[in-house]
Protein backbone atom coordinates (compact mmCIF):
# COMPACT_ATOMS: atom_id res chain seq x y z
CA UNK A 1 0.00 0.00 0.00
CA UNK A 2 2.87 2.35 0.92
CA UNK A 3 4.54 1.65 -2.78
CA UNK A 4 1.34 2.84 -4.04
CA UNK A 5 0.59 6.13 -1.93
CA UNK A 6 3.76 7.26 -3.29
CA UNK A 7 3.61 6.36 -7.09
CA UNK A 8 0.20 8.03 -7.12
CA UNK A 9 1.57 11.32 -5.34
CA UNK A 10 4.11 11.12 -8.02
CA UNK A 11 1.16 10.28 -11.03
CA UNK A 12 -0.43 13.90 -9.47
CA UNK A 13 3.32 15.41 -10.18
CA UNK A 14 4.02 15.34 -6.72
CA UNK A 15 8.08 16.34 -6.22
CA UNK A 16 8.10 17.33 -2.79
CA UNK A 17 6.98 15.99 0.58
CA UNK A 18 7.28 18.23 3.51
CA UNK A 19 7.76 15.57 6.56
CA UNK A 20 9.29 14.39 9.86
CA UNK A 21 9.63 10.67 10.65
CA UNK A 22 8.18 8.52 13.04
CA UNK A 23 6.75 5.03 13.90
CA UNK A 24 3.07 5.89 12.93
CA UNK A 25 4.35 5.98 9.60
CA UNK A 26 7.11 3.62 9.17
CA UNK A 27 5.73 1.78 6.14
CA UNK A 28 5.60 4.82 4.08
CA UNK A 29 9.35 5.65 5.54
CA UNK A 30 10.30 2.02 3.58
CA UNK A 31 8.57 2.66 0.65
CA UNK A 32 10.40 6.37 0.35
CA UNK A 33 13.41 4.04 0.47
CA UNK A 34 12.32 1.09 -2.16
CA UNK A 35 11.35 4.29 -4.26
CA UNK A 36 14.58 5.78 -4.29
CA UNK A 37 13.29 8.85 -2.53
CA UNK A 38 10.40 9.77 -5.12
CA UNK A 39 8.56 12.32 -4.26
CA UNK A 40 11.60 13.91 -2.44
CA UNK A 41 10.95 13.39 1.35
CA UNK A 42 12.26 17.52 2.79
CA UNK A 43 13.01 16.50 6.29
CA UNK A 44 12.22 19.59 8.55
CA UNK A 45 12.73 20.35 11.88
CA UNK A 46 9.24 19.86 13.41
CA UNK A 47 6.11 19.07 11.91
CA UNK A 48 4.43 22.55 12.25
CA UNK A 49 7.87 23.69 10.16
CA UNK A 50 6.56 20.89 7.00
CA UNK A 51 3.21 22.37 6.95
CA UNK A 52 4.36 26.12 6.80
CA UNK A 53 7.25 24.54 4.36
CA UNK A 54 4.35 22.85 2.20
CA UNK A 55 1.75 26.16 2.61
CA UNK A 56 4.92 28.21 1.47
CA UNK A 57 5.61 25.81 -1.49
CA UNK A 58 2.11 26.09 -2.30
CA UNK A 59 1.56 29.82 -2.62
CA UNK A 60 4.16 30.34 -4.14
CA UNK A 61 3.65 27.66 -6.68
CA UNK A 62 0.47 27.69 -7.20
CA UNK A 63 0.81 24.02 -6.80
CA UNK A 64 -0.62 21.30 -4.25
CA UNK A 65 1.78 21.47 -1.09
CA UNK A 66 1.76 17.76 0.76
CA UNK A 67 3.14 17.45 4.14
CA UNK A 68 3.49 13.96 6.32
CA UNK A 69 3.47 13.89 9.33
CA UNK A 70 3.42 10.38 12.47
CA UNK A 71 0.53 9.52 14.21
CA UNK A 72 -0.53 11.19 17.75
CA UNK A 73 2.03 14.42 18.27
CA UNK A 74 3.55 14.59 14.82
CA UNK A 75 -0.36 14.65 13.69
CA UNK A 76 -1.38 17.66 16.41
CA UNK A 77 2.15 19.33 15.45
CA UNK A 78 0.52 19.62 12.16
CA UNK A 79 -2.08 21.97 12.48
CA UNK A 80 -1.37 25.06 13.26
CA UNK A 81 0.59 25.09 9.68
CA UNK A 82 -2.29 23.66 8.11
CA UNK A 83 -4.46 26.31 9.46
CA UNK A 84 -2.44 29.07 8.02
CA UNK A 85 -2.98 27.18 4.89
CA UNK A 86 -6.86 26.75 5.10
CA UNK A 87 -7.78 30.23 6.43
CA UNK A 88 -5.41 31.79 3.76
CA UNK A 89 -7.14 29.30 0.97
CA UNK A 90 -3.93 27.53 -0.08
CA UNK A 91 -4.15 24.31 -1.27
CA UNK A 92 -2.50 21.58 1.01
CA UNK A 93 -2.97 17.66 1.71
CA UNK A 94 -1.90 16.22 5.00
CA UNK A 95 -0.57 12.52 5.14
CA UNK A 96 -0.57 11.53 8.44
CA UNK A 97 -0.10 8.06 10.16
CA UNK A 98 -2.22 6.37 13.17
CA UNK A 99 -2.04 3.82 15.45
CA UNK A 100 -2.88 0.24 14.24
CA UNK A 101 -6.45 -0.52 13.50
CA UNK A 102 -6.31 -3.17 16.05
CA UNK A 103 -5.72 -0.85 18.80
CA UNK A 104 -7.97 1.40 17.91
CA UNK A 105 -10.20 2.34 20.55
CA UNK A 106 -8.01 0.97 23.45
CA UNK A 107 -6.63 4.43 24.73
CA UNK A 108 -3.32 2.57 23.60
CA UNK A 109 0.08 4.69 22.99
CA UNK A 110 -0.02 7.91 20.83
CA UNK A 111 -3.87 6.78 19.78
CA UNK A 112 -5.82 10.61 19.03
CA UNK A 113 -9.33 10.76 17.47
CA UNK A 114 -7.77 12.22 14.17
CA UNK A 115 -11.43 12.56 12.24
CA UNK A 116 -12.29 14.65 14.92
CA UNK A 117 -9.13 16.31 15.37
CA UNK A 118 -8.38 17.06 11.78
CA UNK A 119 -12.71 17.82 10.95
CA UNK A 120 -12.63 21.46 11.25
CA UNK A 121 -9.13 22.02 9.83
CA UNK A 122 -9.69 19.66 6.64
CA UNK A 123 -13.26 19.90 6.92
CA UNK A 124 -13.96 20.13 2.79
CA UNK A 125 -12.53 16.14 2.70
CA UNK A 126 -10.75 13.86 5.36
CA UNK A 127 -10.70 9.94 5.54
CA UNK A 128 -8.99 7.42 7.48
CA UNK A 129 -8.07 4.86 4.75
CA UNK A 130 -8.64 1.18 6.22
CA UNK A 131 -8.48 -1.15 2.79
CA UNK A 132 -6.43 -1.31 0.26
CA UNK A 133 -9.27 -0.48 -2.30
CA UNK A 134 -9.83 3.17 -0.70
CA UNK A 135 -6.67 4.61 -1.93
CA UNK A 136 -6.65 5.77 -5.67
CA UNK A 137 -10.15 7.28 -4.63
CA UNK A 138 -8.90 8.78 -1.34
CA UNK A 139 -5.94 10.37 -2.77
CA UNK A 140 -7.68 11.73 -5.91
CA UNK A 141 -10.05 13.22 -4.34
CA UNK A 142 -7.81 14.88 -1.55
CA UNK A 143 -5.47 16.00 -4.21
CA UNK A 144 -8.34 17.34 -6.17
CA UNK A 145 -10.62 19.10 -3.20
CA UNK A 146 -7.61 20.70 -2.55
CA UNK A 147 -6.76 22.33 -5.77
CA UNK A 148 -10.70 23.27 -6.73
CA UNK A 149 -11.83 24.64 -3.06
CA UNK A 150 -8.03 26.17 -2.07
CA UNK A 151 -7.94 24.20 1.04
CA UNK A 152 -6.33 21.69 3.74
CA UNK A 153 -7.39 18.02 3.04
CA UNK A 154 -6.03 14.76 5.11
CA UNK A 155 -5.54 11.42 4.74
CA UNK A 156 -5.45 9.27 7.55
CA UNK A 157 -3.25 5.94 6.86
CA UNK A 158 -3.37 3.84 10.45
CA UNK A 159 0.49 2.14 10.39
CA UNK A 160 -0.82 -1.72 9.81
CA UNK A 161 -2.79 -0.53 6.92
CA UNK A 162 0.49 0.85 5.88
CA UNK A 163 1.82 -2.59 5.13
CA UNK A 164 -1.05 -4.27 3.44
CA UNK A 165 -0.47 -5.74 -0.17
CA UNK A 166 -2.38 -3.15 -2.33
CA UNK A 167 -5.37 -4.36 -4.60
CA UNK A 168 -7.17 -1.61 -7.09
CA UNK A 169 -10.96 -1.25 -6.88
CA UNK A 170 -12.75 -3.91 -8.67
CA UNK A 171 -15.86 -3.50 -10.99
CA UNK A 172 -17.91 -4.74 -8.18
CA UNK A 173 -20.82 -3.45 -5.24
CA UNK A 174 -19.51 -0.51 -3.06
CA UNK A 175 -16.41 -0.04 -4.85
CA UNK A 176 -15.42 3.33 -5.80
CA UNK A 177 -12.94 3.55 -8.98
CA UNK A 178 -11.18 7.10 -9.76
CA UNK A 179 -9.22 8.67 -12.23
CA UNK A 180 -6.28 11.05 -12.25
CA UNK A 181 -6.37 14.94 -13.39
CA UNK A 182 -7.54 18.08 -12.36
CA UNK A 183 -9.44 19.87 -15.22
CA UNK A 184 -8.83 23.84 -14.99
CA UNK A 185 -12.06 25.84 -15.51
CA UNK A 186 -12.63 29.76 -15.13
CA UNK A 187 -16.40 30.39 -14.49
CA UNK A 188 -17.88 33.90 -15.55
CA UNK A 189 -21.28 35.58 -14.60
CA UNK A 190 -24.20 35.71 -16.18
CA UNK A 191 -24.71 38.43 -18.65
CA UNK A 192 -27.64 39.75 -16.38
CA UNK A 193 -25.21 39.99 -13.47
CA UNK A 194 -22.33 42.01 -15.69
CA UNK A 195 -24.67 44.31 -16.72
CA UNK A 196 -25.99 44.86 -13.30
CA UNK A 197 -22.34 45.70 -12.44
CA UNK A 198 -21.17 47.83 -14.86
CA UNK A 199 -24.37 50.24 -13.96
CA UNK A 200 -23.19 50.80 -10.95
CA UNK A 201 -19.60 51.40 -12.04
CA UNK A 202 -20.44 53.17 -14.84
CA UNK A 203 -22.70 55.47 -12.73
CA UNK A 204 -20.02 56.36 -10.23
CA UNK A 205 -17.54 59.37 -9.98
CA UNK A 206 -15.09 58.05 -7.58
CA UNK A 207 -13.99 54.21 -8.15
CA UNK A 208 -11.67 52.93 -5.97
CA UNK A 209 -10.88 48.77 -6.86
CA UNK A 210 -9.47 46.40 -4.00
CA UNK A 211 -7.67 43.81 -4.83
CA UNK A 212 -6.47 40.56 -3.13
CA UNK A 213 -4.57 37.42 -3.95
CA UNK A 214 -7.43 36.14 -6.23
CA UNK A 215 -6.78 38.75 -8.51
CA UNK A 216 -3.48 37.72 -9.03
CA UNK A 217 -4.04 35.95 -12.76
CA UNK A 218 -5.42 39.27 -13.47
CA UNK A 219 -2.96 41.72 -13.28
CA UNK A 220 -3.13 43.23 -17.27
CA UNK A 221 -7.10 43.07 -16.99
CA UNK A 222 -7.29 44.95 -13.68
CA UNK A 223 -4.87 47.58 -15.04
CA UNK A 224 -7.01 47.92 -17.74
CA UNK A 225 -9.76 48.19 -15.50
CA UNK A 226 -8.45 50.93 -13.47
CA UNK A 227 -7.46 52.74 -16.54
CA UNK A 228 -10.83 52.80 -18.01
CA UNK A 229 -12.84 53.80 -14.37
CA UNK A 230 -10.40 56.23 -13.85
CA UNK A 231 -9.71 54.40 -10.44
CA UNK A 232 -6.99 53.54 -7.49
CA UNK A 233 -6.41 50.01 -6.46
CA UNK A 234 -5.63 49.55 -3.06
CA UNK A 235 -4.42 46.10 -2.14
CA UNK A 236 -5.24 43.39 0.80
CA UNK A 237 -1.80 42.22 2.35
CA UNK A 238 -2.27 38.60 0.78
CA UNK A 239 -2.57 40.56 -2.71
CA UNK A 240 0.61 42.58 -2.09
CA UNK A 241 1.85 41.13 -5.44
CA UNK A 242 -1.20 40.90 -7.51
CA UNK A 243 -0.11 44.40 -9.30
CA UNK A 244 2.88 46.57 -8.92
CA UNK A 245 3.86 49.38 -6.60
CA UNK A 246 5.46 51.30 -9.15
CA UNK A 247 2.08 52.24 -11.21
CA UNK A 248 1.06 55.85 -10.09
CA UNK A 249 -2.15 54.62 -9.10
CA UNK A 250 -2.00 51.72 -6.98
CA UNK A 251 -1.88 52.93 -3.15
CA UNK A 252 -0.78 49.77 -1.62
CA UNK A 253 -1.70 47.36 1.34
CA UNK A 254 -4.66 48.50 3.13
CA UNK A 255 -5.78 48.02 6.83
CA UNK A 256 -3.99 48.42 10.56
CA UNK A 257 -0.50 47.22 8.45
CA UNK A 258 -1.62 49.63 5.27
CA UNK A 259 -0.72 53.01 3.91
CA UNK A 260 -2.25 56.82 4.00
CA UNK A 261 -3.79 56.68 0.55
CA UNK A 262 -4.98 53.27 0.50
CA UNK A 263 -7.15 54.67 3.72
CA UNK A 264 -8.15 58.34 2.03
CA UNK A 265 -9.35 56.06 -0.85
CA UNK A 266 -11.85 53.82 1.27
CA UNK A 267 -12.71 57.08 2.76
CA UNK A 268 -13.63 59.23 -0.19
CA UNK A 269 -14.76 56.75 -2.47
CA UNK A 270 -18.58 57.11 -3.59
CA UNK A 271 -18.11 53.00 -5.18
CA UNK A 272 -16.49 50.31 -4.85
CA UNK A 273 -14.96 47.45 -6.75
CA UNK A 274 -13.37 44.52 -4.78
CA UNK A 275 -11.87 41.26 -6.91
CA UNK A 276 -10.39 37.99 -5.19
CA UNK A 277 -10.23 39.64 -1.80
CA UNK A 278 -12.36 38.43 1.65
CA UNK A 279 -9.98 41.43 3.60
CA UNK A 280 -11.48 41.57 6.94
CA UNK A 281 -11.95 44.63 8.82
CA UNK A 282 -14.88 46.29 7.83
CA UNK A 283 -13.66 49.47 9.58
CA UNK A 284 -10.93 50.29 6.67
CA UNK A 285 -13.22 49.96 4.19
CA UNK A 286 -16.00 52.95 3.09
CA UNK A 287 -19.14 53.69 5.36
CA UNK A 288 -21.95 51.32 5.18
CA UNK A 289 -24.26 53.90 3.13
CA UNK A 290 -21.16 55.56 1.44
CA UNK A 291 -20.46 53.73 -1.93
CA UNK A 292 -22.19 51.66 -3.93
CA UNK A 293 -20.16 48.52 -4.20
CA UNK A 294 -19.72 45.71 -6.19
CA UNK A 295 -18.11 42.10 -5.00
CA UNK A 296 -16.09 39.75 -7.47
CA UNK A 297 -14.80 36.17 -6.38
CA UNK A 298 -14.52 32.75 -7.43
CA UNK A 299 -15.94 31.36 -4.13
CA UNK A 300 -19.68 31.62 -4.05
CA UNK A 301 -18.86 30.89 0.12
CA UNK A 302 -16.94 34.23 0.46
CA UNK A 303 -19.12 36.22 -1.88
CA UNK A 304 -20.95 38.82 -0.29
CA UNK A 305 -19.00 39.32 2.81
CA UNK A 306 -17.58 42.18 4.41
CA UNK A 307 -19.33 44.74 2.85
CA UNK A 308 -23.06 45.82 1.52
CA UNK A 309 -22.69 45.24 -2.12
CA UNK A 310 -24.99 45.68 -4.42
CA UNK A 311 -24.14 43.39 -7.09
CA UNK A 312 -22.28 39.95 -6.35
CA UNK A 313 -20.28 38.19 -9.07
CA UNK A 314 -19.24 34.92 -8.77
CA UNK A 315 -16.20 34.12 -11.15
CA UNK A 316 -13.03 33.30 -12.09
CA UNK A 317 -11.11 37.29 -11.87
CA UNK A 318 -9.21 37.47 -15.27
CA UNK A 319 -12.63 35.93 -16.97
CA UNK A 320 -14.74 38.13 -15.13
CA UNK A 321 -13.31 41.40 -15.81
CA UNK A 322 -12.91 40.48 -19.05
CA UNK A 323 -16.23 40.03 -19.80
CA UNK A 324 -16.80 43.41 -17.69
CA UNK A 325 -14.54 45.75 -19.67
CA UNK A 326 -16.75 46.08 -22.62
CA UNK A 327 -19.56 47.27 -20.92
CA UNK A 328 -18.03 50.09 -19.25
CA UNK A 329 -17.79 53.64 -20.00
CA UNK A 330 -14.33 55.26 -19.72
CA UNK A 331 -14.10 57.88 -17.55
CA UNK A 332 -12.16 60.97 -17.41
CA UNK A 333 -8.99 60.92 -15.63
CA UNK A 334 -9.82 64.08 -13.66
CA UNK A 335 -9.48 65.46 -10.06
CA UNK A 336 -10.32 61.84 -8.25
CA UNK A 337 -7.63 59.79 -10.09
CA UNK A 338 -5.01 62.85 -9.60
CA UNK A 339 -5.36 62.99 -5.91
CA UNK A 340 -4.72 60.01 -5.93
CA UNK A 341 -1.65 59.79 -7.81
CA UNK A 342 -0.72 62.86 -5.77
CA UNK A 343 -1.47 61.32 -2.28
CA UNK A 344 0.41 58.46 -3.10
CA UNK A 345 3.87 60.01 -4.49
CA UNK A 346 3.27 61.88 -1.16
CA UNK A 347 2.99 58.79 0.80
CA UNK A 348 5.91 57.27 -0.58
CA UNK A 349 8.14 60.68 0.25
CA UNK A 350 6.62 60.39 3.82
CA UNK A 351 8.18 56.55 3.72
CA UNK A 352 12.01 57.93 3.07
CA UNK A 353 11.52 60.65 5.73
CA UNK A 354 10.34 58.10 8.09
CA UNK A 355 12.97 55.60 7.13
CA UNK A 356 15.75 58.24 7.95
CA UNK A 357 14.42 59.61 11.23
CA UNK A 358 17.22 58.68 13.96
CA UNK A 359 17.44 55.22 16.34
CA UNK A 360 19.08 53.83 18.67
CA UNK A 361 20.57 51.85 17.22
CA UNK A 362 18.79 51.25 13.85
CA UNK A 363 15.72 52.91 12.61
CA UNK A 364 14.05 49.02 11.12
CA UNK A 365 12.21 50.92 8.48
CA UNK A 366 15.47 51.94 7.29
CA UNK A 367 16.30 48.46 7.04
CA UNK A 368 13.86 47.61 5.42
CA UNK A 369 13.58 51.06 2.87
CA UNK A 370 17.62 50.27 2.36
CA UNK A 371 16.17 47.19 0.94
CA UNK A 372 13.73 48.50 -1.39
CA UNK A 373 15.66 49.56 -4.12
CA UNK A 374 18.07 46.63 -3.72
CA UNK A 375 15.58 43.74 -4.77
CA UNK A 376 16.30 41.45 -7.28
CA UNK A 377 13.37 41.56 -9.96
CA UNK A 378 12.91 37.86 -9.11
CA UNK A 379 12.57 38.03 -5.68
CA UNK A 380 10.27 36.10 -3.38
CA UNK A 381 9.74 37.90 -0.18
CA UNK A 382 7.75 36.18 3.19
CA UNK A 383 7.47 38.71 6.58
CA UNK A 384 6.83 36.81 9.58
CA UNK A 385 3.99 38.13 11.81
CA UNK A 386 4.80 41.05 14.14
CA UNK A 387 6.48 44.60 13.79
CA UNK A 388 8.28 43.25 11.07
CA UNK A 389 5.01 42.76 8.83
CA UNK A 390 4.55 46.48 8.96
CA UNK A 391 7.60 47.70 7.31
CA UNK A 392 6.98 44.79 4.25
CA UNK A 393 3.81 46.40 4.35
CA UNK A 394 5.04 49.88 4.04
CA UNK A 395 8.19 49.88 2.57
CA UNK A 396 8.85 46.96 -0.20
CA UNK A 397 7.73 48.02 -3.44
CA UNK A 398 6.35 44.72 -5.51
CA UNK A 399 7.86 45.21 -9.00
CA UNK A 400 8.18 42.43 -11.70
CA UNK A 401 8.14 39.63 -11.32
CA UNK A 402 8.51 39.57 -7.56
CA UNK A 403 6.26 37.57 -5.26
CA UNK A 404 5.58 37.77 -1.71
CA UNK A 405 2.93 36.64 0.97
CA UNK A 406 2.99 36.50 5.09
CA UNK A 407 0.38 34.67 7.44
CA UNK A 408 -2.71 36.83 6.02
CA UNK A 409 -5.58 35.78 7.95
CA UNK A 410 -4.18 33.22 10.99
CA UNK A 411 -1.29 35.84 11.64
CA UNK A 412 0.73 33.04 13.45
CA UNK A 413 4.54 33.64 14.54
CA UNK A 414 6.82 31.59 12.91
CA UNK A 415 6.24 30.64 9.15
CA UNK A 416 8.63 33.51 7.59
CA UNK A 417 11.66 31.22 7.28
CA UNK A 418 9.95 28.10 6.81
CA UNK A 419 7.75 29.61 3.79
CA UNK A 420 10.77 30.80 1.73
CA UNK A 421 12.09 27.13 2.35
CA UNK A 422 9.16 25.90 0.78
CA UNK A 423 9.38 28.29 -1.88
CA UNK A 424 13.15 27.83 -2.66
CA UNK A 425 11.81 23.85 -3.58
CA UNK A 426 8.61 25.49 -5.58
CA UNK A 427 11.44 27.90 -7.55
CA UNK A 428 15.25 26.92 -6.61
CA UNK A 429 16.22 29.16 -9.00
CA UNK A 430 14.88 32.39 -7.60
CA UNK A 431 16.14 34.72 -4.51
CA UNK A 432 14.17 34.31 -1.39
CA UNK A 433 14.28 36.46 1.71
CA UNK A 434 12.38 36.26 4.78
CA UNK A 435 11.92 39.24 7.12
CA UNK A 436 11.81 38.12 10.64
CA UNK A 437 11.47 39.61 14.27
CA UNK A 438 13.72 38.36 16.86
CA UNK A 439 10.62 36.77 18.62
CA UNK A 440 9.40 34.99 15.42
CA UNK A 441 13.25 33.47 14.71
CA UNK A 442 13.50 32.33 18.61
CA UNK A 443 10.47 30.72 17.92
CA UNK A 444 11.05 28.58 15.07
CA UNK A 445 13.17 30.39 12.26
CA UNK A 446 16.39 29.24 14.03
CA UNK A 447 15.96 25.66 13.90
CA UNK A 448 14.78 25.72 10.32
CA UNK A 449 18.09 27.16 9.40
CA UNK A 450 19.39 23.46 10.05
CA UNK A 451 16.60 22.58 6.95
CA UNK A 452 18.39 25.45 4.96
CA UNK A 453 21.78 23.87 6.03
CA UNK A 454 21.32 20.66 4.76
CA UNK A 455 19.41 21.21 1.58
CA UNK A 456 20.76 24.55 0.10
CA UNK A 457 23.22 23.26 -2.28
CA UNK A 458 20.54 21.33 -4.23
CA UNK A 459 19.09 24.87 -5.28
CA UNK A 460 20.79 26.20 -8.50
CA UNK A 461 20.39 30.06 -7.22
CA UNK A 462 21.72 29.06 -3.19
CA UNK A 463 20.64 32.45 -2.02
CA UNK A 464 18.29 32.39 0.74
CA UNK A 465 18.26 35.52 3.08
CA UNK A 466 17.02 35.29 6.54
CA UNK A 467 16.85 39.13 7.54
CA UNK A 468 16.43 39.20 12.05
CA UNK A 469 15.12 42.93 13.50
CA UNK A 470 16.49 42.03 16.79
CA UNK A 471 15.35 44.77 19.12
CA UNK A 472 14.39 41.99 22.21
CA UNK A 473 11.38 43.01 22.36
CA UNK A 474 7.71 41.22 21.22
CA UNK A 475 7.41 45.14 19.68
CA UNK A 476 3.86 44.43 17.89
CA UNK A 477 2.25 43.37 21.13
CA UNK A 478 4.22 46.10 23.22
CA UNK A 479 3.48 48.85 20.90
CA UNK A 480 -0.75 47.06 20.69
CA UNK A 481 -0.61 47.16 24.58
CA UNK A 482 0.82 50.97 24.88
CA UNK A 483 -1.48 52.54 22.06
CA UNK A 484 -4.85 50.12 22.08
CA UNK A 485 -5.04 49.72 25.71
CA UNK A 486 -3.00 52.62 27.52
CA UNK A 487 -1.20 49.42 28.88
CA UNK A 488 2.87 49.49 30.18
CA UNK A 489 5.07 47.20 28.61
CA UNK A 490 4.80 43.79 30.59
CA UNK A 491 8.54 43.31 30.84
CA UNK A 492 8.04 39.28 31.75
CA UNK A 493 6.13 38.79 28.54
CA UNK A 494 7.59 41.06 26.30
CA UNK A 495 11.44 40.87 26.87
CA UNK A 496 13.40 38.97 24.93
CA UNK A 497 17.03 37.51 25.58
CA UNK A 498 19.68 38.65 22.79
CA UNK A 499 20.70 35.70 20.62
CA UNK A 500 23.80 36.12 18.12
CA UNK A 501 22.06 35.02 15.27
CA UNK A 502 24.34 35.30 12.55
CA UNK A 503 26.93 33.29 14.87
CA UNK A 504 24.61 30.59 14.75
CA UNK A 505 24.09 30.21 11.10
CA UNK A 506 28.28 30.65 10.75
CA UNK A 507 28.17 27.69 12.91
CA UNK A 508 26.26 25.65 10.56
CA UNK A 509 27.86 26.15 7.66
CA UNK A 510 26.12 29.36 6.74
CA UNK A 511 26.83 32.36 6.27
CA UNK A 512 25.90 35.63 8.56
CA UNK A 513 26.46 39.37 9.92
CA UNK A 514 25.48 41.69 12.94
CA UNK A 515 24.84 45.12 11.90
CA UNK A 516 24.91 47.39 14.65
CA UNK A 517 25.22 50.74 12.88
CA UNK A 518 23.16 52.57 10.36
CA UNK A 519 26.16 52.61 8.00
CA UNK A 520 26.68 49.15 8.23
CA UNK A 521 22.88 48.24 6.53
CA UNK A 522 23.49 48.71 3.10
CA UNK A 523 26.39 46.52 2.69
CA UNK A 524 25.14 44.06 4.76
CA UNK A 525 22.32 43.78 2.00
CA UNK A 526 24.71 43.72 -0.29
CA UNK A 527 26.88 40.75 0.95
CA UNK A 528 23.69 38.63 1.56
CA UNK A 529 22.66 39.04 -1.91
CA UNK A 530 26.19 37.89 -3.24
CA UNK A 531 26.27 35.29 -1.15
CA UNK A 532 26.92 31.64 -2.20
CA UNK A 533 24.64 29.99 0.35
CA UNK A 534 21.89 31.24 3.05
CA UNK A 535 22.73 34.15 4.36
CA UNK A 536 21.32 35.53 7.84
CA UNK A 537 21.52 39.11 8.91
CA UNK A 538 20.97 40.33 12.63
CA UNK A 539 20.25 43.45 12.94
CA UNK A 540 20.40 45.65 16.18
CA UNK A 541 17.11 47.69 16.04
CA UNK A 542 15.55 50.35 18.24
CA UNK A 543 12.17 49.09 19.94
CA UNK A 544 11.39 52.54 20.31
CA UNK A 545 9.83 53.00 16.58
CA UNK A 546 6.05 52.50 16.85
CA UNK A 547 4.57 50.63 14.00
CA UNK A 548 2.13 53.26 14.10
CA UNK A 549 -1.15 52.70 11.81
CA UNK A 550 -1.05 55.25 8.56
CA UNK A 551 -4.40 56.75 9.86
CA UNK A 552 -2.75 56.89 13.45
CA UNK A 553 -4.25 59.78 15.55
CA UNK A 554 -2.92 61.78 18.22
CA UNK A 555 -5.17 60.23 20.51
CA UNK A 556 -2.98 56.73 20.40
CA UNK A 557 0.66 58.50 20.69
CA UNK A 558 -1.13 59.91 23.78
CA UNK A 559 -1.94 57.13 24.63
CA UNK A 560 1.25 55.96 23.95
CA UNK A 561 2.39 58.43 26.15
CA UNK A 562 0.02 57.47 29.34
CA UNK A 563 1.33 54.22 29.08
CA UNK A 564 5.11 55.43 30.17
CA UNK A 565 3.52 57.92 32.33
CA UNK A 566 2.08 54.64 34.15
CA UNK A 567 5.30 52.93 34.71
CA UNK A 568 6.08 51.65 31.18
CA UNK A 569 10.14 50.27 31.13
CA UNK A 570 10.71 51.35 28.14
CA UNK A 571 12.37 55.07 27.92
CA UNK A 572 10.73 58.07 26.68
CA UNK A 573 12.04 57.97 23.34
CA UNK A 574 9.15 55.83 22.61
CA UNK A 575 7.07 58.65 22.27
CA UNK A 576 9.39 60.64 21.27
CA UNK A 577 10.01 57.77 17.86
CA UNK A 578 6.14 57.90 17.34
CA UNK A 579 5.87 61.77 17.25
CA UNK A 580 8.71 61.89 14.58
CA UNK A 581 7.35 59.55 12.47
CA UNK A 582 3.99 60.63 12.40
CA UNK A 583 4.91 64.12 12.14
CA UNK A 584 6.68 62.96 8.50
CA UNK A 585 2.80 63.12 7.00
CA UNK A 586 2.36 66.73 7.90
CA UNK A 587 5.90 68.15 6.48
CA UNK A 588 5.66 69.62 2.62
CA UNK A 589 6.13 67.11 -0.24
CA UNK A 590 9.35 66.86 -0.52
CA UNK A 591 12.37 63.44 -0.09
CA UNK A 592 14.38 63.80 2.64
CA UNK A 593 17.82 64.21 0.65
CA UNK A 594 15.71 68.00 -0.44
CA UNK A 595 15.19 68.88 3.24
CA UNK A 596 18.57 68.24 3.93
CA UNK A 597 19.71 70.58 0.75
CA UNK A 598 17.55 73.17 2.46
Amino acid sequence: MSDYILQRLREWDVKHVFAYAGDGINGLLAAWGRADNKPQFIQARHEEMAAFEATGYAKFSGRVGVCAATSGPGAIHLLNGLYDAKLDHVPVVAIVGQTNRSAMGGSYQQEVDLLNLYKDVAADFCQMVTVPEQLPNVIDRAMRTAYAKRTVTAIIIPADVQELDYSPPTHAFKMVPSSLGMASYAPIPAPSDLDQAAEVLNAGEKVAILIGQGARGARAEVEQLADVLGAGVAKALLGKDALPDDLPYVTGAIGLLGTRPSYELMQECDTLLVIGSSFPYTQFMPELDQARAVQIDIDPFMIGLRYPFEVNLVGDARETVKALLPKLKRKKHGSWRKKIEKNTARWWKVMERRAAVDADPINPEYVVHALDALLPHDVILAADSGSAANWYARHLRIRGAMRGSLSGTLATMGPGVPYVIGAKFAHPDRPALALVGDGAMQMNGMAELITAAKYWPEWQDPRLIVAVLNNQDLNQVTWEMRAMSGAPQFLPSQALPDVPYADFARSIGLEGVRVETPGEVESAWHKALGADRPFVIDFRTDPAVPPIPPHASLDQIEAAAAAIVKGDTDRADMVRQGVKAKIQEFLPGKSHRQQRQD
